[in-house]
Parts: C-alpha cells; sequence; structure tokens
C-alpha cells in the first residue's frame, strides 16, 4: 500500500479553499488530486493550488472516481452524515468539517457504516492535531497546576449576514454548532474527563442559537465557557488548579488570530511560555489521517470520541430549553 493518500473535496467551501486544500496539498503524504464543482470560477483557486486537480461537476461522479482514496467534506452541517454515509458506501475514507452530525445518535449511524466499510471516517477538529493542545494535556496529567479547579473559556465573532449559513437553521446553524464546540471538545481532549452535569443559558434569533453560556460540572473540576456570533473577535481558554494555571492566547484559530502561545503559571509563582507560531494544525491532521488509513495509527478524533462531544452540545442544547432560576438583589 502507498503511503500517499489521494484526497477529492465535495465542494469548493471557503474552509476548503483558504484551509484544508492548501494543507493536503503541504501535507508528506497527502496529494490533492480531485474536486467536485460544477462552477469553474469556484475551481480556479484549487487549480491554482494544483494544476493538475481533476474537476468533477457532482459529488457522485467524485465519489466514483477510482483514483480516489479519502474525501474531505466541507459542506453545510445538515449534510455531513447524508455524504458520511455515501462516502463510506462508495469505499472512500472521510474527513467531515464539523459538526460530524447535529445530534449525537445520528453518530451511531457513521460508527456503524465506517466499520462496515472499513474504512477510516472522522471528524475534522484540528484544533487536537496542534501540538498546543498535546503540550496542555502533558502539563495537566504531570499535575503542572496541581489539582485542577476550574476551566474557563470563550470563543466569539460578529456574523449577522442572514444569508450565511451559520445563520440559517435549516442548514444547521447556530453558535453552538459552529463555535461551542471547540471549548467543549478542547476540556475534553486536555483533560480526558466527560461532563457530568450541564445548565445553559441560550440567546436565539429567527431560529437559531447566537449566544450562550454554559456552566459544566465535570469529575473534580468545574467548567464555564461562552461563544457568540454577535460579538468582536474573541478567543481564550483557562485552565486553573490549586498550584497554577495554563492560558492560551489563540486556542482555537491559532496564528490566524493570534500567535498561538501557551503560557504557564507555575506552582512558585513565575510563567513559563511556550510558542507554537510555525505549526499548521490542518496539515497535522492531514497528516495524522494519512497514518491512521495507511499504517493503522491511532486517530486523536474518532468518532466516538466525537460522540462524546456532540452529546455535550445536545446536552447544553436541553439545558438551555429550561429557564434559569433567577434572584432579584
Amino acid at each position: 500500500m502507498t503511503n500517499i493518500v489521494r484526497w477529492g473535496i465535495l465542494g469548493a467551501a471557503k474552509i476548503a479553499r483558504t484551509d484544508l486544500a492548501p494543507a493536503i496539498h503541504a501535507a508528506e503524504n497527502a496529494e490533492l488530486a480531485a474536486l467536485a464543482t460544477s462552477s469553474t470560477e469556484k475551481a480556479a483557486p484549487f487549480r491554482a493550488i494544483h494544476p493538475g486537480l481533476s474537476i468533477h461537476d457532482t459529488y457522485d461522479a467524485l465519489l466514483a472516481d477510482p483514483k480516489i482514496d479519502a474525501v474531505y467534506i466541507p459542506l453545510p452541517n445538515h449534510m455531513h452524515v447524508e455524504w458520511t454515509l455515501k462516502a463510506l458506501a462508495a469505499g472512500k475514507h472521510v474527513l467531515c468539517e464539523k459538526p460530524i452530525a447535529l445530534k449525537a445518535a445520528d453518530i451511531d449511524g457513521l460508527i456503524a457504516a465506517r466499520d462496515a466499510a472499513g474504512r477510516l471516517a472522522a471528524e475534522g477538529f484540528m484544533v487536537v492535531h496542534h501540538p498546543q493542545w498535546h503540550h496542555v494535556r502533558d502539563l495537566l496529567a504531570k499535575g503542572a497546576v496541581g489539582e485542577l479547579t476550574h476551566v474557563e473559556g470563550a470563543f466569539s465573532f460578529y456574523n449577522d449576514d442572514p444569508d450565511n449559513i451559520r445563520n440559517r437553521p435549516e442548514t444547521g446553524g447556530g453558535a453552538l454548532l459552529d463555535i461551542g464546540v471547540y471549548p467543549s471538545v478542547t476540556t475534553r481532549f486536555a483533560t480526558g474527563a466527560e461532563p457530568r452535569a450541564i445548565t445553559a443559558d441560550i440567546r436565539r434569533e429567527n431560529g437559531i442559537d447566537t449566544f450562550a453560556r454554559v456552566w459544566a460540572e465535570f469529575p473534580g473540576f468545574t467548567m464555564s465557557f461562552y461563544c457568540g456570533m454577535r460579538l468582536q473577535q474573541r478567543q481564550e481558554m483557562v485552565f486553573h488548579g490549586t498550584e497554577g494555571w495554563i492560558r492560551l492566547t489563540a486556542p482555537f484559530n491559532a496564528n490566524k488570530y493570534a500567535d498561538a502561545v501557551v503560557e504557564w503559571r507555575r506552582p512558585d509563582g513565575a510563567s513559563e511560555t511556550r510558542a507554537f507560531t510555525t505549526a499548521n494544525h490542518y496539515k497535522t491532521m492531514i497528516e495524522a489521517f494519512g497514518r491512521s488509513v495507511t499504517t493503522g495509527a491511532t486517530f486523536a478524533c474518532p468518532l466516538e470520541f466525537s460522540r462524546g462531544n456532540q452529546a455535550m452540545i445536545d446536552a447544553i442544547y436541553a439545558a438551555g430549553e429550561r429557564d434559569l432560576p433567577r434572584v432579584t438583589p
């Protein structure tokens, strides 16, 4: 078996154009081989990356291409399950943009289809492939902050375009599915823990959630975060313990929002910082996916891990349906 995975992309979405196609082209064990789009104009930036790219005018035509080993799916959220299942049925390995499903229960069918096909299917949470998050996980595992007591997170940006898929309920829009998944997935990845109870306050506009405040109880520590699509850009994660804390300056859009730096406040009060300004988590994700396909190496975000994350998001939505107790001073 060759160590090179030949990739096709279903659709010319912006994230595919700006991040995933360049990452596939740059990865040591990947080849950007095909794109499915009926638009010559949309295909042009991809051909600029790889002039020899094959262009298919339908998604089904790309899935039928015997030269393609794996597909990346950047379609709107509500199409992810359908096309992941179709790609697996066509014998392709699948990396799907998050969220891979809109409900945790839908991932059960993906797991069954993955196992039946004997192919790798996974959700594209690039953050768990970034070395800064492996560094944080290692620090927590060795007790660098003492006993972890609380985790804080924030992720926001401004987008009120009614035509954008993030603002449309029929395409699986909403702040939690778009960005709220990141504080949850990184906390679960870094700590290896799962939430036991959740409280949430969710604001909605036109059928989608635009802002959410979340409080979660994990075994031994608590967590709070907010996410929103009507706020100035901000992102940060803090892990606070009895003897120190860890802060990430660009936990999710590393080296785009800001330089990716992990600050560790040690028990003696001194600070240590480690910068990860050259890491590209999309490239490392593609290379990790390729190693898993060709050698059977463990992939950091299997569907079982994704199901746990979607279960947390489902619980946040359910908690947000209940009124929070409020006390007037």
